[in-house]
This record gives C-alpha cells, sequence and structure tokens, in this order.
C-alpha cells in the first residue's frame, strides 16, 4: 500500500479528491439499474482506475469513495467477464500462507475517526451489499498468523462496510463465508450498535452449491436495522436460511426508530479484513466485480431486477 496515501486518510478520515462521484451521468452507471441508482452509496466495477494513481479504483456511486488495490495494485485488474457488457474484475488472494506479513491481495479503505463520504451509513435504517463472486477455493485459507502449519481461518471474506469503531475487522454490513456451528456457509452478518452484539443469517444449502468453485455468481445482503431482519439472494433469487441467534441482538424490541450508530464507517474491506494492511484475515482467493454499497434495504423484486439488468 502507497504509504503516503494511507498517511493522509488515517489522519483526515476523509478520501482524496472524494467531493465529487465518478459517474458522469445524472442517470447513473448503466449497469446499475434505474430503481437502485438514488440509493446507490458506493459502485466499484474495477474498470476505472484514478488518474495518476492506477492502484486506486474511482467510485461509480454517488459518494465518490475511492479504494485501495492493496498490495497487488493494477495487477489485481484482470480481464473477466462476470456479466454481459463487464470488463475488468477485482483478483483477490492469499499471497503465502507461511509468512506472518502483510502481503495478501484485497482491496478497500480505511480511516479513523472513519470515511466521512460513507456518511450515508452513519445512522441508516437499512443497508445492501450486492455484487458479483467468483470464489476459487475449497475452504478458508491457511492461517498466516499462528504456528500451526495446518490451522485454518475461519471465514472467506466477500465484501461488507465497516463499524464506527472497527479495528479493519468489525463489521456493520458484510457477506462472507464463515463456520457457523462446525460447517462453512454464506452469510449476511451485520451489527447495528458499534461495539454491540452481531446477528447472522447464513444460508441452509451448502456453499460449494451456491459458489461453485470457478463459476461467476451474483449476491445480495440486505439489512433492516430497524427490525431486525437479514435476507441473502443468490442470482436475483432468495436464499433459504436461518438465523444463527433468537434472541435480540440489535435491540430493536423496544421504541424505535432504531437505525445504526451515529458515527461514519471506518470504511469497506473486500476480499479480507484490516483494508489499512496491518494483519491478515480470512483472505478470498476470488474475483469480484461490480460491488455495490446502498443505505436502504433492496426488496427482492429489485435484487431481481438489478441481477436481470445485468445478464
Amino acid at each position: 500500500m502507497r504509504k503516503a496515501v494511507l498517511a493522509i486518510v488515517l489522519t483526515a478520515g476523509l478520501v482524496t479528491a472524494a467531493a465529487v462521484p465518478a459517474a458522469a451521468s445524472n442517470d447513473g452507471p448503466r449497469d446499475v439499474h434505474p430503481s437502485l441508482r438514488g440509493d446507490l452509496v458506493a459502485y466499484y466495477d474495477f474498470d476505472h482506475p484514478v488518474k495518476g494513481d492506477a492502484a486506486l479504483e474511482r467510485d461509480q456511486g454517488r459518494s465518490g469513495t475511492e479504494i485501495d488495490l492493496v498490495n497487488g495494485g493494477t495487477s489485481m485488474r484482470v480481464r473477466d467477464r462476470a456479466f454481459r457488457g463487464s470488463g475488468n474484475a477485482l483478483q483477490t488472494k492469499q499471497v503465502d500462507p507461511t509468512v506472518t506479513g502483510n502481503d495478501d491481495w484485497k482491496a478497500g479503505i480505511y480511516a479513523q475517526p472513519g470515511v466521512r463520504t460513507l456518511r450515508a451509513f452513519n445512522s441508516v435504517a437499512g443497508t445492501t451489499v450486492m455484487g458479483w463472486f467468483n470464489v476459487d477455493m475449497d475452504a478458508p485459507a491457511l492461517n498466516s498468523v499462528t504456528p500451526a502449519p495446518d490451522d485454518r481461518f475461519n471465514a472467506i471474506g466477500l465484501a461488507g462496510v465497516l463499524t464506527g469503531d472497527s479495528d479493519g475487522h468489525g463489521v456493520r454490513a458484510l457477506l462472507e463465508l464463515i463456520d457457523v456451528n462446525g460447517e462453512l456457509r454464506l452469510v449476511a452478518l451485520g451489527r447495528r450498535i458499534d461495539g454491540g452484539n452481531s446477528q447472522t443469517f447464513a444460508a441452509s444449502q451448502p456453499w460449494q452449491e451456491l459458489l461453485p468453485r470457478g463459476e461467476w455468481v451474483h449476491l445480495a445482503a440486505t439489512f433492516n436495522f430497524a427490525d431486525g431482519t437479514l435476507a441473502l439472494y443468490r442470482n436475483g433469487k432468495p436464499v433459504d436460511g436461518f438465523y444463527t441467534r433468537t434472541d435480540d441482538p440489535w435491540l430493536v424490541g423496544g421504541p424505535g426508530p432504531h437505525v445504526t450508530t451515529a458515527s461514519d464507517p471506518r470504511g469497506i474491506k473486500i476480499g479480507g479484513s484490516f483494508p489499512q494492511d496491518t494483519r491478515e484475515q480470512n483472505p478470498c482467493d476470488c474475483r469480484m466485480d461490480s460491488l455495490m454499497f446502498l443505505d436502504t434495504v433492496v426488496s427482492a423484486r429489485d435484487v431481481e431486477k438489478q441481477y436481470r439488468h445485468m445478464r
């Protein structure tokens, strides 16, 4: 990671040159269905490097939040069509599981006390994370931060929004594969209150069937912080699943309104945790494309519209 850029972000809590979204048209990005464009906070298609620093990716959403292609830089943009009309995809991966270092390829942004351009996720009642994913692994990666040679991480990170007090791992809204009662599952994992409990909605179907190795799949996760519900979608259709907790981890049982903590998220993480590159955690040997972060709970109908719009 380029240290100068990181220093600016960590100090100021800002994304440089992010005052104006990168999308040139008032209609929004062509690959985003019109029904979603007004709620599109951040959108990355990996076809828009920042002028003067191609290891940064421009945001095609309204926030203008640039993200860093960590460790791999421009080599992380690869030609691979996730859907009709797509261009580049993002390649993330574990580089060396035998070394405790910080060389994994991942993407995102991190800032303390928070990323101001992501303020739409401050005191928000709902969030949606969606995009295209192509997973090239059969299990979580070998754990590069423990001495045991056969120890593995317990999750495979896809994409999510960090909390306002995150160390680079804790999330407000996340799509990932994680161990649930001893079995890896595709999940939507969310947290309404900074420092509070998370809730997880886990897919019932085996993750290898939902994400066959080497196949592009469109995933979406919705987080309704107002009523405590979550949902998962695959290729535009709802995914059956279950909650890992049956109590009230988001504390929505009392009087509302119920929204997230009034804090700006500390960033976005893609393909693993710690986008500030201080630790390796849950790397994903994956390709990703058209990652979308919205400040609303997208309806099942609109998730399907978005999927069909791209197909």
